[in-house]
C-alpha cells in the first residue's frame, strides 16, 4: 500500500553537512505523518525527528542542528543535518503513519550516514 525510499546518505567529516530525503509512493501523502529515526550497530532504534501537517518536533540530539521538512508536491520529506557528530553514524530511515492514528507505520530500508572524527 505504502513504500518509502531513503537516500542521501554517505561519508562525510565531523562538523560537516548531509540532505537526506524520503520518498512517498502510495495514495495522498498529505494524509500522513513522516518521521526520521535511527539505528547505530548494538543500539535500538531512536527516533529524530517528526514533521506533521503543522507542526514538527525533534530529539534533544538533534533540536538546533537538524531540520525536518517537506514538499507535498513532490511526495518528499527531508532531515537537514549541520554540524554533523561521529555520534550521530548510524543507519537513517524514515516512518510514515497516518495523521489520524489509524493503520499501520510503514518504514524505509534506510541510509547509511557515517561521520568520521
Amino acid at each position: 500500500q505504502v513504500q518509502l525510499v531513503e537516500s542521501g546518505g554517505g561519508l562525510v567529516q565531523a562538523g560537516g553537512s548531509l540532505r537526506l530525503s524520503c520518498i512517498f509512493y502510495g495514495s495522498i501523502f498529505s494524509m500522513y505523518s513522516i518521521g526520521w529515526y535511527r539505528q547505530a550497530p548494538g543500539k535500538q532504534r531512536e527516533w529524530v525527528a517528526t514533521i506533521r501537517a503543522r507542526g514538527t518536533d525533534y530529539a534533544d540530539s538533534a533540536k538546533g542542528r537538524f531540520t525536518i521538512s517537506r514538499d507535498n508536491a513532490k511526495n518528499r520529506v527531508y532531515l537537514q543535518m549541520n554540524s554533523l557528530k561521529p555520534e550521530d553514524s548510524a543507519v537513517y530511515y524514515c516512518k510514515a503513519d497516518l495523521l489520524t492514528g489509524d493503520g499501520p507505520d510503514y518504514w524505509g530500508q534506510g541510509t547509511q550516514v557515517t561521520v568520521s572524527s
